[in-house]
């Protein structure tokens, strides 16, 4: 049953408000669908040019496939019919076609009103609905194949791998390699105990494990025997989270794959201890210089108590050249050059001065970092009448000169002497690096390159890398 509502004629101004509440677009045409006004509710589609409609037929101002939908609507008018809303395209003067929800209303007197609605905000709906829908998909996909390469290494490892519940600990997936080893074809491990997998005696330490490995969150291990096996196998056991909770991944090893690794943590451990209480200074740092480690003789070099005080420094702060050792030493290692017997010096934390011999090297595992050595020249040469008494004096031979020579001369071929030695030196260090050499020795690198030629030893050095 249809009701109507008794309203009373309505002025012009308030039919105008009307339309302008229910539409973005107006048409008034004739019977045969000529617009004959237009009126437009929205800036957007006063670009469409409606104005210009004034005059042709409305089919004429949409696309193609939708002139049937206009001459449809037309038509519907003379046999009554129930109005309905109909989608059309209108073509712009840009060329791009703008979406528009029509429905014809007649009006009398051979006039009919078209009223229209913009689609572009359910069009922008659309376009996203259809891109979240595409990105869904293309997630979706992408993880099939993760899935599809889980399962595949998962089902290839030659190891036994079972994946387990925390809360549980019953068996989730268990891969070929732990239903061959458990003598278990028939997939009948999936859902039991994992404890079940192990002899008697051994479920208490396998038990232990998963705890210990929930609490830490890192690999744990032990031994345990395997049932219907004589032989110990190593469990080892991490944890890992998903929707459903923690997970256990517990891979058994035999035990004779185990003693590399443990030669290696062994070796290891060897290692640390011996560098610990390494005889020299021993420091470690990053490739940018920040101390990571330091042993108790280096800390007893630099006088310090505690090695809170020098981690995190840079080592640059503690040498008394600063930038200039430090883009020595840095320099030699950037390219994995070992560094042998550095000659320098350093600040303690007291401020003294102690004159010490560096060797460094580059270490590229598990990080890229400089190993430094460094020993106290002091107690390397210490002072002593025995020891001076064994010093050759270098400049006992100027002595046989005086009254042969002027003293003139005499120094200034010592002094010639001393300088090409203290440049073949500041070569050396640096690996005939002349800006580097310049900068050790205190001169501009035009002042080195005049000493150079003055001694000949231009022909003696490597192009400048610098």
């Amino acid at each position: 049953m249809v009701y109507s509502m008794k309203l009373g004629s309505l002025d012009p101004s308030t039919f105008s408000q009307l339309l302008g509440v229910v539409s973005d677009i107006t048409l008034v045409m004739d019977a045969q669908g000529v617009i004959e006004d237009v009126s437009t509710g929205r800036d957007k589609l006063a670009s469409l040019g409606c104005q210009a409609w004034i005059g042709r037929r409305w089919m004429d101002t949409v696309t193609s496939e939708s002139r049937i939908k206009i001459q449809e609507m037309l038509q519907s008018q003379d046999a009554s019919n129930v109005m309905r809303w109909r989608h059309v395209n209108h073509i712009s003067p840009l060329g791009n076609e703008i979406a528009l929800q029509y429905v014809v209303v007649p009006l009398g007197a051979g006039q009919l009103l078209a009223i229209g609605r913009d689609l572009e905000s359910l069009a922008e709906l659309q376009r996203r609905l259809v891109e979240t829908q595409q990105s869904m998909e293309r997630d979706y996909l992408r993880l099939r194949h993760i899935e599809a390469r889980y399962r595949v290494l998962f089902d290839t490892s030659p190891e036994a791998v079972l994946v387990v519940d925390a809360n549980t600990q019953r068996v989730l997936e268990a891969n070929l390699g732990a239903q061959s080893l458990l003598k278990d074809a028939g997939k009948r491990l999936v859902g039991r105990d994992v404890r079940e997998c192990f002899e008697a005696d051994s479920q208490g330490e396998v038990q232990s494990l998963l705890r210990m490995a929930l609490a830490t969150g890192r690999i744990e291990m032990c031994a345990a025997r395997v049932a219907g096996l004589t032989a110990p196998w190593t469990v080892s056991a991490t944890v890992f989270r998903q929707e459903g909770g923690a997970q256990f991944l517990v891979r058994l090893v035999t035990r004779e794959a185990a003693p590399e690794l443990r030669h290696d943590s062994h070796s290891s451990a060897v290692l640390s201890e011996a560098m610990a209480h390494f005889p020299d200074g021993w420091l470690l740092t990053d490739t940018s210089g920040a101390i990571k480690s330091v042993n108790d003789e280096g800390m007893a070099l630099l006088g310090l108590t505690a090695s809170s005080q020098v981690v995190g420094q840079s080592l640059e702060r503690w040498l008394i050249r600063g930038a200039v050792d430090w883009g020595v030493l840095n320099t030699s290692l950037r390219q994995q050059l070992p560094v042998r017997n550095f000659a320098t010096e350093v600040r303690t934390l007291s401020g003294m001065t102690l004159p010490v011999e560096v060797s460094a090297v580059y270490l590229a595992h598990p990080e890229p970092m400089y190993a430094f050595f460094v020993r106290d020249m002091d107690r390397r040469l210490p002072a002593g009448p025995s020891m001076a008494k064994n010093l050759v004096n270098p400049f006992a031979e100027l002595s046989q000169l005086v009254g042969r020579r002027p003293i003139k001369d005499i120094v200034g071929e010592t002094v010639d002497t001393i300088e090409r030695m203290c440049i073949e030196a500041a070569l050396e260090l640096t690996h005939n690096n002349r800006a580097s050499a310049a900068e050790m020795l205190g001169l501009s690198r035009q002042s080195l390159y005049v000493k150079l030629r003055r001694f000949g030893m231009v022909a003696e050095v490597e192009v400048d890398n610098s």
